[in-house]
C-alpha cells in the first residue's frame, strides 16, 4: 500500500508501506521490523555520532522481531546484533547503506521528499523505445546526478524509456548490479535515495519512463547475512547457477514471497518507477500452486492502478503463458519479454558465429529470424541442441508484437562475451546498420544499449569488486568459463580482462567525447531519423488498430520478408537482404516508409545489407 501526502504547495509525498525495515511513523518515532525466525535474540545498535546504544527487539508472531522507538530518527544509522554475536549486520530491508554492504543502515523518511510529478501517469507500452544503461559506467562520475544531465539529449533522440541495470546495494566499488544483497537500498556509489528520485522526476518531466532491473533469483556472494537469522530464505531443494535457490515454495516461504513482492511495490510506489525488468526468472523455481511470478504480477496489477505499469521478463524458458493478453488485448500479467531468440538469429547472420548458445541458430538463421519477427519466439517447444535436446518454449504466435522486446545489443549479449566486444567490433558496419533499421521500425518495442546510438566501439566487459576471499574464486571462475573455447587456449586465456581490476571497469565507461566525431554523428542521425519515423508512422498504428495477421517468409538465403496487417486493412512490411550480395527487389518503389541504404543500386535490386520498410495505408471505403 502507498501512503501519500501533500504539503500546502501541493507537493506529493510517497511511501510504500511494508512489514519489513525501518519505517518513520507520523509522530516521528521509528518502527523496526526484522524477520529472524532462526534467532533467539535481536538487538538494534543505534548510532548517533561516535556512540552506539543497543535496545532489544521484542519477538512477535511469525518469526518477526519488532521495536518502536523515539531514540532513532531519520538520518540516524542502525544495525542488528543477532544472538549476541560480536558483529552487527545491516537491515535486509535497508533503504540506504552509506558505508557499503557490511556497514550500518540509515533511517530514511521517504515522506521528506516532495515529488512534483503528480500529473505523470506513464506512457502506453506501444510508445516504448528502451535505453539500457549502467549508472556507474554511463558517465565518468558514475552517479544518478551525472546520468540525469544526459536525459534531455536521450529524449530528443526519440527514446521513451530509460532501463537501469540493477542498482540495489552491492559489495565494493563497482559491479554490474546482479550481485546485490540489499534490494531496497540504491547503491551509495550512485548517490542517495533522493538523488535517484530526482533522476526519475527529471525523466518524467521529459516524457521518459524509467524501468528498473531487479534480481529476485539470488543474492550476491558477499554481504548476505540472511543465513545467520533467516535461513528459510534459501533451499537446497532448488539449485541455481549461484548456489541454493530462493525458497518460494517451502516452509517459511510465505514471508520470503512477501519480501520480494514488497520490494517490487516499493520501487513502483515509493520511487514512482514505471516498470520492472525481472532478471533470469527461469532461475526462480517454485512448485507451489501459485507460482511467485503469478502472485507478484497479480498483486501489482491490483495495487498499482491509475497509471501505466510495465513488467518485463528475462526468461530463457520462453514461457508464453506469462505474456497472455485479455480479450480486449490488455495485459494480464507481464507486459513483455526480452527476445533472445531474435537477437541470436540476427547475430549469427551478421557475424557467422555459431559457438555456445548460437549453435541453436546455426542452421537456417534467416528462416529462424523470419519466424521470430512474426511470432516472437523462435523456440516454441522444439528441441534445443545447446540444451542437450531438451524442449524449449511455448507457442507464441497468438501474442502481439508488443510482447517481445527486440535488441541488437544489451548488457548480457555484450558483457557475457570473454572480451566484452560490442557488435560494432564483430560485424561489418553495413550489416550493423541494416540490423538497426530492421529492429527500430519493427512493431515490437526496441531496446538500445548505452552508446549504441552513436556506434560506440568500447567494450562492456564483466566487472565486480569483492573482498579477497570472494575475489579469487571469481577470478578463477571467469577464466574457467572460457577455457574450453579454442581461441583462449594456453597463454591466450590471460587476455581475458580481469573482472576485479579497476582498468576493466574503467574500460566500460562511455567516452562521451566520441559523440562529436563525424562517424558518431552519422549514427546519431540514423537513429534519430528512424525513431522519428517510428513515432510518426508505426506507433500511431499500434495504438489505433490491432494487428490481425502476421506473415513471414524467406525469399532466398539470407533474404527475408515479413508483414503485419492491421484491422483496418493497412499493412506494415519489411524486405531485408541480410547478405553481402545483391538480390532482386520484388516490389521496388512501392509505398516506401524507409530504405537503407537510401540509394538503390542502378539495377533497381536490393543491394548488400539493404532493408526496405513499406507502409501500405488502409483501403479507402467504397
Amino acid at each position: 500500500m502507498t501512503t501519500r501526502g501533500a504539503t500546502a504547495k501541493g507537493d506529493v509525498r510517497r511511501r510504500s508501506d511494508m512489514r519489513f525495515g525501518a519505517g518513520v511513523q507520523a509522530d516521528g518515532s521509528v518502527r523496526l521490523a526484522l524477520w529472524a525466525p532462526a534467532a533467539r535474540t535481536v538487538e538494534v545498535g543505534m548510532q548517533r555520532g561516535a556512540s552506539v546504544d543497543y535496545a532489544v527487539l521484542e519477538e512477535s508472531t511469525g518469526g518477526f522481531f519488532t521495536l518502536t522507538t523515539t531514540a532513532l530518527q531519520a538520518g540516524d544509522h542502525y544495525s542488528y546484533r543477532i544472538d549476541g554475536r560480536p558483529f552487527d549486520v545491516p537491515d535486509p530491508a535497508s533503504r540506504f547503506q552509506p558505508r557499503d554492504v557490511h556497514g550500518p543502515s540509515e533511517v530514511i523518511d521517504p515522506m521528506a521528499f516532495a515529488w512534483e510529478d503528480e500529473a505523470w501517469a506513464g506512457r502506453p507500452w506501444e510508445d516504448a523505445v528502451l535505453y539500457e544503461l549502467h549508472v556507474g559506467a554511463f558517465t565518468a562520475a558514475g552517479t544518478f546526478a551525472a546520468a540525469q544531465r544526459h536525459l534531455a539529449a536521450l529524449a530528443r533522440l526519440g527514446l521513451t524509456a530509460i532501463e537501469l541495470m540493477p542498482i540495489a546495494e552491492f559489495p565494493g566499488r563497482w559491479n554490474w548490479g546482479y550481485d546485490g544483497v540489499l534490494p531496497f537500498a540504491p547503491d551509495a556509489r550512485y548517490g542517495r535515495p533522493e538523488d535517484l528520485k530526482r533522476f526519475i522526476q527529471a525523466a518524467h518531466a521529459l516524457g521518459l519512463m524509467v524501468i528498473l532491473d531487479v534480481v529476485y533469483n539470488h543474492f550476491g556472494p558477499e554481504g548476505n547475512y540472511l543465513g545467520l537469522y533467516a535461513p528459510q530464505f534459501f533451499t537446497s531443494r532448488h539449485k541455481t547457477p549461484w548456489g541454493d535457490g530462493i525458497n518460494f515454495d517451502g516452509a517459511g516461504s510465505a514471508v520470503v514471497r512477501e519480501f520480494f513482492i514488497s520490494n517490487a511495490l516499493y520501487w513502483l510506489e515509493e520511487y514512482h518507477i514505471d516498470g520492472l525488468r525481472l532478471d533470469a526468472v527461469h532461475a526462480m523455481t517454485d512448485g507451489s500452486p501459485c507460482h511467485i511470478l503469478a502472485e507478484l504480477a497479480a498483486t501489482i496489477r491490483t495495487q498499482v492502478t491509475g497509471r501505466h505499469c510495465h513488467l518485463i521478463l528475462e526468461n530463457d524458458r520462453n514461457e508464453a503463458r506469462y505474456l497472455r493478453r485479455r480479450p480486449d488485448n490488455g495485459v494480464e500479467a507481464y507486459t513483455a519479454q526480452w527476445d533472445d531468440d531474435v537477437h541470436h538469429a540476427l547475430h549469427v547472420l551478421l557475424t557467422g558465429e555459431c559457438s555456445g548458445y548460437y549453435a541453436d541458430y546455426r542452421d537456417q538463421p534467416a528462416q529462424k529470424l523470419a519466424r521470430g519477427l512474426s511470432e516472437g519466439f523462435i523456440y516454441q517447444g522444439e528441441p534445443s541442441s545447446y540444451r542437450s535436446g531438451a524442449l524449449r518454449g511455448e507457442p507464441s504466435a497468438d501474442l502481439p508484437p508488443a510482447a517481445f522486446v527486440f535488441f541488437l545489443q544489451n548488457h548480457d549479449q555484450v558483457g557475457n562475451r570473454a572480451m566484452g566486444e560490442r557488435i560494432s567490433r564483430l560485424a561489418d558496419e553495413c550489416a550493423v546498420q541494416a540490423a538497426t533499421v530492421l529492429l527500430l521500425l519493427a512493431p515490437s518495442p526496441p531496446l538500445l544499449f548505452m552508446g549504441e546510438e552513436w556506434g560506440c566501439r568500447q567494450p562492456f566487459p564483466f566487472f565486480c569488486d569483492f573482498s579477497a576471499d570472494v575475489a579469487e574464486a571469481v577470478h578463477q571462475g571467469r577464466r574457467q568459463e572460457f577455457a574450453a573455447f579454442p581461441q583462449f587456449h594456453g597463454a591466450a586465456l590471460a587476455r581475458i580482462p580481469d573482472p576485479l581490476a579497476q582498468e576493466t571497469f574503467l574500460s566500460a565507461r562511455l567516452a562521451w567525447e566520441e559523440i562529436g566525431t563525424p562517424a558518431a554523428r552519422a549514427w546519431l542521425d540514423l537513429h534519430s531519423t528512424l525513431l522519428a519515423r517510428r513515432a510518426d508512422f508505426v506507433v500511431p498504428r499500434l495504438k489505433q488498430t490491432w494487428i490481425v495477421t502476421r506473415t513471414s517468409r524467406v525469399l532466398a538465403d539470407g533474404v527475408i520478408q515479413a508483414a503485419w496487417t492491421f484491422a483496418d486493412g493497412g499493412t506494415l512490411s519489411v524486405l531485408a537482404n541480410l547478405t553481402g550480395r545483391e538480390v532482386p527487389d520484388p516490389v521496388a518503389g512501392r509505398d516506401i516508409l524507409f530504405r537503407w541504404p537510401q540509394d538503390p543500386p542502378p539495377t533497381g535490386g536490393l543491394g548488400p545489407w539493404t532493408v526496405v520498410w513499406r507502409l501500405v495505408p488502409a483501403p479507402e471505403p467504397a
